[in-house]
C-alpha cells in the first residue's frame, strides 16, 4: 500500500512538471456506466499478469533457497501476539477493495465486482499460504487463512448490508527500540522495518461516524479509530527469548481510541483526487490517541502515528 501511494504522488508530480491534462486523467479514471470489455479485460489480464509475476518472483527468490516438502499446516496461531494475523485481513481487505473498485472503473456488475474483484486478495492470499505449505522451512497456516477470509468479509458484508464501506482497516508505523536488537529478523532499514517490526505496526478499524448517523451534523469525513498493537517481541513467542536473556523484555498488547479522517468521503469532483484519496485512505492520520495497555494503564499521545 505504502508503494502504491508513492506511486500515485509520482504520478502527480510528472503529470505537474510536464503540464499533462487534469482532463485527460479525470476522463481515464472515470468509471464507466455500462460494461466496457476493453477496459474489463484490462483489467483482468493486467492482475492475471501481476499477480503471477509475484508469486514467481517470491518463489524464485524466497521459497527456492529451502528444501521442499508435502503439503503440511503448522500452528502459528499464539506468535507476534497476533499482530501478522491483522496484517493479513488488512492486506485482504485492500487487496479485494482494490480489485472491486477496477472492476467497478470498468463498468462490471455490482455481484462481478464483489465475486471477482473483492475476492482477489483472498485468492492470492491463499496461494502465498499454499507455496508456505509445500516448504519445509514453514507450512500453511489456517489462522492466516481465516484472517484472509475476514479481511475480505467484512468489505463484501459492507457492501451487501450498506451498500458503502463504513468501517475501513487502517494502518500506521513507528520506528521502535527493537529492530536494532534483531536487525535480522525485523528490518535493518526503514522500509524492511515497516513489514517487519511488529512493534512498531498498529492496525485499526476506522469507523465513519456520520454514515451511522446520516441525518446528523457529523462531518461525513470524521472517524472514530479502534487500534491494536503489540510491544516488546523480537521473537515469535515468549519461549523462543529464552535465547536471548540479556534481553528480558515483557511482552505485552496495546489498544487505542483516536480520531481519524475517511478520504473517500471529501466532496471533489475530480477523479483523480478521488482514486488518490482510496489510495491514502489505507493509512489512519496522526491524531490526538488514548493508549490502554492491559485495559488498565493509560496514556495519552497529543500525535500517534
Amino acid at each position: 500500500m505504502i508503494f502504491k501511494k508513492l506511486l500515485f504522488l509520482f504520478w502527480f508530480l510528472i503529470g505537474f512538471q510536464t503540464g499533462f491534462s487534469q482532463n485527460t486523467i479525470d476522463a481515464f479514471l472515470t468509471p464507466s456506466d455500462s460494461l466496457h470489455k476493453k477496459r474489463q479485460n484490462t483489467v483482468v489480464i493486467s492482475e492475471a499478469v501481476l499477480a503471477s509475476g509475484i508469486l514467481i518472483g517470491l518463489n524464485q527468490l524466497w521459497y527456492t533457497d529451502y528444501p521442499k516438502s508435502d503439503f503440511h499446516f503448522i500452528n502459528d496461531n499464539s506468535e507476534w501476539l497476533q499482530m501478522d494475523k491483522f496484517g493479513h485481513s488488512f492486506s485482504s481487505y485492500h487487496l479485494g477493495r482494490f480489485g472491486a473498485e477496477m472492476l467497478q472503473w470498468s463498468g462490471a456488475s455490482k455481484k462481478n465486482q464483489l465475486v471477482y474483484g473483492a475476492g482477489l486478495g483472498f485468492a492470492f492470499l491463499t496461494a502465498v499460504e499454499v507455496m508456505d505449505g509445500y516448504s519445509s522451512e514453514w507450512g500453511a497456516s489456517s489462522g492466516d487463512i481465516i484472517s484472509n477470509a475476514s479481511g475480505t468479509a467484512l468489505y463484501v458484508s459492507q457492501e451487501l448490508l450498506w451498500k458503502e464501506q463504513r468501517i475501513t482497516p487502517k494502518f500506521s508505523f513507528h520506528t521502535t527500540q527493537y529492530a536494532n536488537q534483531r536487525a535480522e529478523i525485523l528490518g535493518s532499514s526503514f522500509t524492511e522495518q515497516i513489514l517487519k517490526d511488529y512493534n512498531g505496526q498498529t492496525y485499526w478499524l476506522s469507523v465513519n461516524l456520520h454514515s451511522f448517523a446520516k441525518d446528523s451534523k457529523i462531518p461525513k469525513w470524521l472517524n472514530l479509530a479502534l487500534g491494536y498493537g503489540a510491544e516488546g517481541m523480537i521473537t515469535g513467542t515468549r519461549q523462543n527469548e529464552a535465547q536471548f536473556p540479556t534481553l528480558n523484555r515483557q511482552r505485552y498488547r496495546q489498544f487505542y481510541l483516536s480520531f481519524d479522517a475517511d478520504l473517500t468521503k471529501i466532496n471533489t469532483k475530480s477523479h483523480f483526487l478521488k482514486t488518490l484519496f482510496s489510495v491514502l485512505n489505507t493509512v489512519k492520520i496522526p491524531a490526538p490517541t488514548i493508549e490502554m495497555v492491559h485495559f488498565n494503564d493509560v496514556k495519552l499521545h497529543l500525535i500517534y502515528f
